[in-house]
């Protein structure tokens, strides 16, 4: 995409200003020759982003994609030559610490102006924002949000529109319009909770004219605005009333605004609370995954443990989030258990799939108490976020940063409560409003444009064996497809690297395991399930190789061939089935097994042997975890030498000895005797799992894969 996204521009080369070099359409070459010339433009655009980049960054100002900030200014009009004056504001669905250029809608003020006077009044809200297409300015930029009104109706050059928590603690307090005089005095005005749009943009607009001495408003259930004449004096006068709010709390609040500590509901030790956490994750993704799969996100941050430890918790957490942004991601209230900590485990397993089930019953009687004939369909009736006390918040969403930044949002909805219940009561729109936000046509266009998932979006992998080699071809080609993987490896240097690359905790996270300990086993899932909320497929791939004859094959050397590879496959299967069987929605276990399961080769007894109890595994346990719906297959793979971690750890020296060859023709020998007369290669093994795993084979258990090339002598009868 080019460069006009940030100022409107034709795509002609006017970068910088709108304008050609002389004057001239045909002309197409930037005023100033370079776009990053210093143009007024250009200068106005680096200071917005600039703004918009420091005030986001900071979470006491405002939450993940919350909020927008604008400039305005003249630029010269490459069609007329004459001045044009600009808006460039947020686009819709940005992030306001990540913002780039590219991320601002750009539209023509005398167009936006103009829909005053054709503004048909607060029924047809909806139709304004369409209305917002027919000014921009060139290609536009970024998709104008619904609070582009706001920004283009204020009479002020800088806007900023910000969601802080001390900013809605008052704007969600009984008497906000009091305390907020309160606080600020004139300097900030209070402007009654409205739905976001144009009529909003009035109002706002309404009460600057009328109060010329103020700085900013605040907005009641929603958030603050601020203005300024210049940038710097915006983003003053917008941290000066997130200071002063925050200021305000703290000194006039009450010291325990949530209650007392309710006995029994105090946060368990670290060790036990984790251990608890994991416990109950498969059976919590199971109920947040009712409807369609769903990634989880798990916290025990102080903040979520204390709220949970008071007397108050429960009747706050019945009020449900506010902020339009806080409830569109964490769902109208969240689901409690209202049990002690210490409670046993299988009481409050049975006693969260009951309030499940009256969650769901309650969600949807909230849908049709407020649903209308041209309502959108009901979206599922799961909570996006489940609070045990003494253990923490689990979240969900379609992918591990949606299901983050869900349970982000509820601890920003933890510090307005705190806020709200310090200085007087909390008091959130009404469950109408609610309605009317989480269910708007413009929300549901959002969603509809949002791409089509890929194939793996919302699995879970866990891989072994994944810091190098197969395994790692394998857990990138899960991580392209749309899935977070686990990459499990004994080597925790190799397997913190792969995750890295991969592009850090939201998509992969590293585990350092041995496969014969079952402990190291168990962990690993534990640290999955508390990654991602679960595991739905599992790679097992780690193993060496030890390639000798019969007769120089020592005891020790049969046992840890079969200690790592039958051994530990089968304990990693184990506890696969434990976590999938408790989510209940089936899954995949593939093996990464050998031609030499079925091919009987000379001086490999204790590899190959090996390598058929793990065949054999497959088809044993796809008999057993059929009645579950978790298929089991695996993958036979031949003549993997390069990028393979176990050929360059001595078995491809030994491989090519037996053979009588040099080391490095290796490949080339094992492609020779092929019938394809191919390499394979490490991402020819992760095709193939994928190819079991992507969604094409989903009536296919106890199926072995070649991946050899074609060795007749392996083929499978």
């Amino acid at each position: 995409m080019n460069d006009s996204l940030n100022n409107g521009s034709p795509n002609n080369g006017s970068l910088n200003n709108g304008s050609p070099n002389n004057g001239s359409p045909n002309n197409g070459r930037p005023k100033n020759g370079s776009p990053n010339s210093g143009s007024p433009n250009n200068d106005i655009v680096a200071a917005l982003v600039a703004r918009s980049n420091r005030l986001g960054a900071d979470p006491r100002n405002t939450n993940y994609a919350g909020g927008n900030t604008s400039a305005k200014g003249a630029v010269t009009d490459p069609v007329t030559g004459g001045d044009v004056e600009l808006l460039w504001v947020k686009g819709s669905g940005g992030d306001l610490g990540t913002l780039t250029p590219a991320g601002l809608a750009v539209l023509r003020l005398d167009r936006l102006r103009a829909l005053v006077d054709v503004y048909p009044g607060v029924e047809h809200e909806d139709e304004m924002v369409a209305a917002f297409d027919f000014c921009l300015h060139g290609k536009g930029g970024a998709a104008p949000s619904i609070d582009t009104a706001m920004h283009a109706l204020v009479d002020a050059p800088h806007v900023d529109h910000l969601h802080p928590d001390s900013g809605i603690a008052l704007a969600c307090a009984a008497d906000g319009e009091k305390l907020t005089a309160e606080c600020f005095g004139d300097a900030v005005v209070w402007v009654p909770w409205r739905r976001p749009g144009f009529q909003l943009g009035l109002d706002i607009a309404a009460v600057k004219a009328a109060n010329p001495q103020a700085i900013g408003c605040v907005l009641g259930g929603h958030g603050i605005t601020a203005w300024g004449d210049s940038a710097p004096e915006c983003e003053a006068n917008s941290l000066r009333i997130i200071r002063t709010a925050e200021s305000f709390l703290t000194e006039q609040g009450k010291a325990e605004p949530f209650g007392a500590v309710i006995a029994g509901f105090e946060p368990l030790p670290e060790d036990e609370r984790r251990a608890r956490a994991a416990a109950l994750a498969p059976y919590v993704s199971a109920l947040a995954s009712a409807d369609r799969p769903q990634v989880g996100h798990f916290t025990d941050a102080e903040v979520v443990l204390d709220f949970l430890s008071r007397a108050e918790h429960s009747r706050l957490a019945a009020l449900g989030a506010s902020c339009p942004d806080h409830f569109l991601r964490t769902k109208v209230r969240p689901l409690v258990l209202d049990l002690p900590a210490a409670a046993p485990l299988e009481e409050a397993i049975a006693r969260l799939a009951e309030l499940h089930a009256d969650y769901r019953t309650e969600y949807a009687a909230y849908y049709h108490r407020h649903a209308t004939p041209d309502s959108p369909a009901m979206r599922g009736a799961d909570p996006a976020i489940v609070l045990v006390p003494g253990v923490g918040m689990f979240s969900f969403g379609r992918d591990k940063q949606t299901a983050r930044v869900a349970g982000e949002f509820y601890v920003n909805a933890i510090n307005v409560m705190r806020g709200a219940e310090a200085v007087s009561e909390y008091a959130p729109i009404e469950e109408s409003e609610k309605f009317r936000i989480e269910y708007w046509a413009l929300e549901e266009a959002k969603l509809a444009r949002m791409p089509k998932p890929k194939p793996l979006a919302t699995r879970v992998a866990l891989v072994t064996g994944a810091g190098s080699g197969i395994g790692k071809a394998i857990a990138y080609r899960l991580v392209d497809e749309g899935a977070c993987v686990v990459v499990a490896d004994r080597d925790g240097a190799a397997a913190q690297a792969v995750a890295a690359d991969l592009g850090g905790a939201d998509r992969a996270v590293a585990v350092t395991v041995d496969v014969t300990s079952e402990e190291q086993v168990a962990a690993a899932f534990d640290t999955a399930v508390l990654a991602f909320g679960g595991v739905d497929l599992v790679v097992n791939n780690a193993g060496i190789s030890i390639s000798k004859p019969l007769l120089e094959t020592t005891s020790a050397d049969w046992d840890r061939q079969h200690t790592i590879m039958a051994r530990g496959s089968f304990l990693v299967s184990r506890e696969a089935a434990r976590v999938m069987t408790a989510q209940g929605r089936g899954g995949d276990i593939v093996y990464v097994v050998s031609k030499n399961a079925v091919f009987a080769g000379p001086n490999n007894v204790a590899y190959s042997a090996a390598k058929a109890d793990q065949a054999h595994q497959v088809r044993l346990l796809a008999a057993e975890l059929g009645e579950h719906a978790i298929r089991v297959n695996g993958v036979n793979p031949d003549g993997v030498v390069r990028g393979s971690g176990i050929f360059a750890g001595g078995w491809g020296a030994q491989r090519a000895a037996t053979y009588g060859i040099p080391e490095e023709k290796l490949g080339e020998f094992y492609a020779q005797r092929t019938l394809l007369k191919r390499e394979v290669l490490p991402e020819h093994v992760a095709n193939a799992v994928f190819a079991l795993v992507g969604g094409d084979l989903t009536h296919t258990t106890g199926l072995l894969v070649p991946v050899d090339a074609g060795v007749a002598a392996a083929f499978l009868r």
